[in-house]
């Protein structure tokens, strides 16, 4: 028999506190999250970035700064900490020091030789791998070998291809009745071996830079020209030279960056020589001269001045390269 008693009634709004305070307390997580969220995406690109500024500052901005206060004193390796004030002597002497000057002559012509063949015979190694050639990929993989390997091993085999009474090289001038030459003491022919071996480290790193902006060229541009009756020569002349001008000019700026701090080839070449670059220092580049200055005289002010003349140097070759630039992007 069912009770005619009335349901105890309920207790006026008593499941509405629960509910008030779970709301209040997602309300809260919500803002939580929201804060986060707008923090991460306002902090965070700097997060990702800031070890590079910290890199930067610690082994890039710091060192250019103490490198210009230490030429402008009087500094020894064996006493980096006591400095006399010198002011510009440093520099004034560079103006007078012929074997600075010898070494800036050095740098320039090993540059030239080494730059101009090296990215001549990139560019037409790039345009031989820009066709459907079978083995493509590993003939790329093969042109990157040189530029992954060592300096030092890469040197020291050019240093037996170019010896004097067992090198390769004279073995080969032999056997078409020419003289030995003595290619480590002799001005023009040691900077050509030196210049080789740049040539042959860098050849196919340069090749692969032209390879990808070759392959960046419309291919309309080149089924226009073969129907106006082009040949492929034709073609690289008038379609991929002009394309490929912002990257060509790239590459000598980095080349000639590279060229003007040349160290490893030239100090490898004749390990009894040292960082004279030959007997005669015909083959002392400014990386040489600097090195000389400061770890083999201890003259740590006189080397931060070159380096500075070498940074100043770095600096006007990147202005002309803005200029060039500016002018290519006016024509274009």
């Amino acid at each position: 028999m069912a009770s005619d008693a009335p349901a105890a009634p309920s207790k006026e709004g008593g499941a509405a506190p629960a509910t008030g305070v779970a709301g209040a307390a997602e309300e809260r997580r919500s803002a939580r999250r929201s804060r986060r969220y707008r923090l991460d995406m306002k902090w965070s690109p700097y997060a990702f970035v800031a070890p590079f500024f910290l890199f930067f500052l610690a082994f890039g901005l710091f060192p250019l700064l103490w490198t210009g206060w230490a030429s402008l004193h009087r500094v020894e390796l064996t006493a980096p900490t006591d400095m006399e004030w010198v002011g510009l002597r440093n520099f004034t002497r560079l103006l007078k020091d012929e074997f600075f000057w010898n070494a800036l002559r050095n740098t320039v012509t090993i540059g030239l030789m080494s730059t101009v063949p090296q990215l001549l015979v990139a560019l037409g190694i790039a345009h031989l791998l820009n066709y459907r050639l079978r083995g493509s990929m590993f003939f790329r993989v093969a042109v990157l070998t040189p530029y992954a390997t060592s300096v030092a091993a890469a040197t020291l085999v050019f240093v037996l291809l170019f010896g004097r009474d067992y090198g390769m090289i004279n073995w080969v001038l032999g056997l078409a009745g020419l003289d030995h030459v003595d290619w480590q003491n002799g001005e023009w022919t040691s900077q050509l071996a030196v210049s080789t071996i740049v040539i042959w480290r860098w050849t196919g790193y340069n090749a692969l830079i032209y390879l990808a902006a070759m392959q960046a060229v419309p291919s309309d541009l080149y089924e226009s020209a073969a129907l106006d009756g082009a040949s492929r020569w034709q073609q690289f002349r008038h379609v991929t030279v002009p394309s490929l001008r912002p990257t060509i000019l790239f590459t000598c700026v980095v080349s000639t960056i590279g060229a003007t701090q040349l160290f490893g080839e030239p100090l490898l070449f004749n390990g009894g020589a040292g960082a004279t670059g030959g007997p005669d220092h015909q083959y002392q580049t400014l990386g040489l001269y600097l090195y000389e200055q400061g770890w083999v005289n201890l003259h740590l002010g006189r080397a931060s001045a070159i380096a500075w003349a070498m940074f100043l140097i770095l600096l006007i070759v990147g202005a002309v390269n803005w200029l060039l630039a500016r002018r290519l992007s006016k024509s274009a």
